[in-house]
């Protein structure tokens, strides 16, 4: 049995990066073209990432628990299912999402091209729910002033922390990914003074060093995004952008989270919005408001050239 291949969740952070979530339209014929984007994607990367061999461009394509059902029935990842809204002192809103696609490379017309062609690929049969074009934002500081991703997993450890193994063999190789739109009210935020920042964040603001336990918050965000499960923690790799309409005024990070289960994902949320203990909630929301929220696999690189081919589903009877 040849080797599974993974489609690249754990490619480096990149400059530029587009976030594309559509829902699939009913019809057959809807979820056959959805089928065929499978088998097709990895020609389109071809097709626009040679003009620019130094542009890293990558695209990892995820599908929702009703997706999944359509065009692949059984077996499913076992873990799969629909985002699970939480409501505690903020709201971590459900959103539709059937497919989505993560565009990165380090210059946003190589993302913007390969979105062009994908849209143009699926046609009528899906719906845009949403797309984010994100941007690095200096040295890798969200909209807040605070450098994003540092407790992140690295080499051989990311790989351990998103990619499915032995737990669901008939989809090793896999990954779940959880999406989230939040826009921060920059104006409240600025007006805190940095001290105070510091302690919601748990992290100095000009240097990105983490508080010491005396001075940091039970409800600081880096405490309650820190999942520990039996004395172990649980780490997801993030590639979190900002992004921003001046013109509208409207600006924010769009959360991508990777992890091997959606449970770590999970229970982070519910510490934040809910807290730990429940009441102790994280106190960047009160300035960073959740708008969309979504669960979706990554099956193998390998699943997806097996639907090009014809080929049965990995898992499957026959």
């Amino acid at each position: 049995m040849p080797p599974v291949a993974s489609q690249p969740v754990t490619a480096k952070h990149t400059q530029a990066a587009i976030f594309l979530v559509v829902t699939l339209k009913p019809g057959a014929e809807n979820c056959a073209t959805a089928r065929a984007m499978c088998g097709g994607l990895a020609g389109l990367l071809r097709a626009v990432g040679v003009r620019a061999p130094e542009g890293r461009l990558s695209c990892v394509m995820a599908f929702g628990s009703d997706a999944w059902d359509r065009l692949f029935g059984q077996p499913r990842p076992k873990d799969l299912h629909p985002f699970r809204e939480v409501r505690g002192h903020h709201h971590a809103v459900s959103t539709p999402g059937d497919l989505l696609f993560h565009i990165r490379a380090t210059q946003m017309d190589l993302c913007f091209e390969l979105a062009r062609h994908i849209v143009a690929g699926l046609g009528d049969a899906v719906a845009t729910t949403d797309e984010v074009h994100g941007f690095r934002y200096f040295d890798s500081r969200a909209l807040i002033g605070f450098v994003d991703g540092t407790e992140n997993p690295v080499d051989q450890d990311a790989v351990d922390a998103t990619i499915v193994g032995a737990e669901d063999p008939a989809f090793a190789g896999g990954s779940y990914v959880m999406v989230q739109k939040y826009l921060h009210d920059l104006r409240g935020w600025n007006a805190l003074p940095v001290e105070v920042q510091e302690r919601i964040i748990g992290r100095t603001k000009s240097t990105n060093i983490e508080l010491d336990d005396a001075a940091k918050p039970a409800y600081a965000h880096n405490a309650l995004t820190t999942v520990v499960e039996d004395g172990e923690e649980l780490d997801i790799l993030r590639d979190n952008m900002p992004f921003g309409d001046a013109g509208k005024g409207e600006f924010g990070t769009y959360f991508i989270g990777y992890a091997r289960s959606p449970q770590r994902m999970e229970q982070m949320l519910v510490n934040m919005f809910v807290g730990r203990p429940p009441g102790n909630y994280d106190r960047l929301l009160d300035y960073s408001r959740a708008v969309t929220g979504s669960l979706f696999f990554v099956p193998a690189a390998t699943f997806l050239d097996n639907v090009e081919a014809g080929g049965p589903v990995p898992g499957a009877p026959g």
